[in-house]
């Protein structure tokens, strides 16, 4: 752990400051134009409320997930605040934004079976947020044609993380059976 010991709670509180800090102008593109922050959290709340899951390493790297991609934070800046293990997971769920979307999203395919376990639980949680948000409340202007482009394409990914937690596993084939028609 970087500068000084720290327990898992002062640890988690600190990135969970530092996430909020960093997407504080950031919007969700849905109705509500919720803040960011809340998808984060949430994912951090899936693993541990649906998943069992307390590996802290884990939980903040929820917390983070989205940083590197969305934000002006780099992968050593995490790795000097909360050390090299949760930069590490942070940087294996994160897409280069310099590539199209489209290579984006069949990279995010391809490279789901060779995550790490922890980097394979916050996909997994990030893809059953992301299905619950578009259905409870979907991006202004999506059509029923985009949502379910994108239910499918979050099923391929997750077929690539099977077998990493059967629990959220079902809790995600829960999330796409509630695919838009």
């Amino acid at each position: 752990m970087p500068r000084r010991a720290r327990d898992r709670w002062e640890l988690f509180l600190e990135v969970l400051a530092f996430a909020a800090h960093k997407h504080r102008a950031q919007r969700r593109k849905d109705r509500r134009a919720s803040a960011y922050i809340n998808h984060p959290i949430a994912l951090a709340r899936v693993l541990h409320n649906e998943g069992g899951v307390d590996d802290a390493a884990t939980l903040c790297a929820a917390i983070l997930h989205d940083t590197i991609e969305d934000t002006q934070t780099t992968r050593a800046e995490l790795a000097r605040a909360f050390g090299r293990d949760i930069a590490g997971v942070v940087h294996e769920v994160t897409d280069n934004k310099r590539l199209w979307k489209r290579t984006r999203k069949r990279l995010q395919v391809e490279h789901a079976p060779l995550l790490s376990a922890r980097a394979k639980l916050v996909k997994l949680a990030d893809k059953i947020c992301n299905l619950r948000d578009l259905g409870s409340s979907p991006p202004v202007g999506w059509p029923a044609k985009r949502k379910r482009e994108y239910f499918d394409w979050a099923k391929r990914v997750v077929d690539g993380l099977r077998g990493a937690h059967p629990g959220l596993e079902r809790a995600f084939d829960r999330a796409y059976r509630r695919r838009p028609r």
